[in-house]
């Protein structure tokens, strides 16, 4: 228990780090994920108006019905992220601020940021 306490206060470290800098404007929202150990979600968000805009995850719908028993979750993050894409296409919005939210830049969350790239969102 004690190494998983302290592994849950290095990324709350990182983060805090890493949002000192960040912030999401109007014309450059923020795009912000969370990792659990099963899903991976994903949100738009406008830190002026402290609102949500945009949100997609493994448990949409959408992805729901592409995912298949043999995908690994990198390739479930891959869909969300394209699926964050799409969906921020149909409002608009092309330039982000990517918040890794303290994890690691590799694994899910270079798919999910690489995906995401890949179908239209600058950052």
């Amino acid at each position: 228990m004690k190494a998983l306490k302290l592994k849950k206060i290095r990324r709350q470290r990182r983060k805090n780090h890493i949002r000192k800098s960040i912030s999401g404007t109007n014309e450059r929202l923020r795009m912000t994920i969370y990792r659990s150990l099963n899903h991976i979600y994903v949100q738009l968000i406008d830190d002026d108006l402290g609102e949500t805009l945009l949100s997609a995850s493994t448990l949409d719908k959408e992805v729901v019905a592409e995912i298949k028993p043999e995908m690994k979750k990198t390739d479930k993050s891959k869909l969300v992220g394209s699926l964050i894409a799409k969906r921020a296409k149909e409002k608009n919005i092309t330039n982000v601020v990517f918040d890794r939210n303290g994890y690691l830049y590799h694994g899910r969350v270079k798919a999910l940021a690489d995906a995401a790239r890949k179908d239209g969102l600058q950052f």
